[in-house]
């Protein structure tokens, strides 16, 4: 389910921005991405990411980030190590899964992420464990 079309959207304010591979909705605490179906998530569109994400929280921010798996689509997954080795303000991350596919390439990510990474098959659920976690509630 696309974020802006789920009951919990309605619950949090955000600001919605478009980059040509994804839609991202950045809360206060959290960031949604979902990303185009069958794009390539490659380092470049991952640094664009960062710069809008730290253009609009700041180059200080802390936030979770939620991965809305509505579509498809291929990534490298060594890059969350390359991106933890460079970056510290994704506090912890979910998956959001809708079909077989999406909960591997979610496992996946797990064995590669260096922060806590959930995989969940709710928007719901998702938002709900960033924000009741204890490492996020100790963040100001």
């Amino acid at each position: 389910m696309l974020f802006e079309n789920s009951s919990i959207s309605k619950q949090h304010t955000y600001i919605k921005k478009t980059l040509d591979f994804g839609t991202f909705y950045l809360s206060n605490k959290f960031v949604v991405s979902e990303m185009n179906d069958g794009i390539h998530l490659s380092w470049n569109k991952i640094s664009e990411i960062i710069e809008m994400v730290q253009a609009h929280y700041g180059d200080d921010c802390r936030v979770g980030y939620i991965s809305n798996r509505i579509n498809s689509y291929s990534f490298e997954p060594n890059h969350w190590s390359l991106f933890f080795e460079n970056y510290d303000f994704v506090i912890a991350s979910v998956s959001v899964y809708y079909s077989e596919l999406s909960y591997n390439n979610a496992t996946l990510e797990k064995l590669f992420s260096k922060k806590s990474l959930k995989r969940s098959d709710s928007i719901e659920e998702a938002i709900s464990w960033i924000l009741n976690l204890e490492e996020f509630k100790k963040v100001h």
